[in-house]
């Protein structure tokens, strides 16, 4: 099969601003992320950005990139005017890599697409098991599944909820891993419904998918890939990563 990464890359973060620009090591975070997304096997790779400085140091770095509005209110959103811009047709895989994950596995790129063609679904996406003591932290987000891996409901709460503590080694948790592969037609039709009661409190876009009633199939990684950069101490620590790597 064929695919397509898209990498949102926004200029403006409240954390690291600037951030696609950061370098780790001698080489961008954005141009990394773009290395990892090429060796995945996927037909093209393209960042979608609101700044020229990104769209040059792409360019520069031998990768394709297209200007996109800075109005966006979401990644996914960024991504549909890009597929617009490139002409993909309405059922062109595309997989949504996120720009400030420098060191994402590229088999976890092409194993999100294969799903697509391979569960006959329009939406895939990929979880990892985690902890307990993870599961109460807001800012991972878990995800909960039927028996055919179809989403029933992601959150930043803790799910599921165990009534009876004696339960508790029944349980697996599961946090979902922020890589979505989708067709354009159903990434056409996420930008055209407003935004969904469960998405405004969660915060959590793949919501929407969900309460307009379609299904995200949920792939279970055995391991949780590398984290990707938010805040200076991450960048730092990715800067130490990649020392160790040079003096191994």
């Amino acid at each position: 099969m064929t695919f397509h990464v898209i990498i949102p890359a926004r200029y403006q973060s409240s954390r690291l601003p600037g951030k696609p620009l950061l370098k780790i090591g001698d080489i961008s975070m954005i141009e990394r992320v773009c290395r990892q997304a090429a060796k995945s096997g996927a037909q093209s790779v393209t960042v979608a950005t609101d700044h020229l400085e990104i769209k040059k140091c792409v360019q520069g770095a031998g990768f394709n990139a297209v200007m996109t509005k800075d109005n966006h209110v979401s990644g996914s959103d960024r991504i549909f005017e890009a597929a617009e811009i490139l002409g993909l047709d309405d059922d062109a895989v595309l997989v949504n890599v996120q720009g400030d994950e420098p060191f994402i596995p590229s088999e976890n790129i092409s194993r999100v697409a294969k799903l697509i063609n391979s569960k006959k679904t329009h939406m895939a996406t990929l979880c990892c098991p985690i902890s307990d003591s993870e599961a109460d932290d807001p800012n991972t987000v878990k995800v909960v599944f039927d028996k055919n891996y179809k989403a029933i409901y992601f959150s930043r709460s803790r799910i599921p909820y165990i009534r009876e503590p004696q339960k508790v080694e029944q349980i697996n948790y599961y946090r979902h891993i922020g890589i979505y592969a989708y067709t354009k037609s159903l990434l056409a039709n996420f930008v055209a419904w407003p935004e969904s009661h469960l998405e405004s409190l969660e915060k959590l876009e793949q919501l929407r998918v969900i309460e307009n009633g379609q299904s995200i199939y949920v792939d279970v990684l055995d391991n949780a890939p590398p984290a990707g950069i938010d805040t200076p101490s991450d960048l730092q620590r990715a800067n130490q990563v990649i020392i160790l790597q040079s003096n191994a």
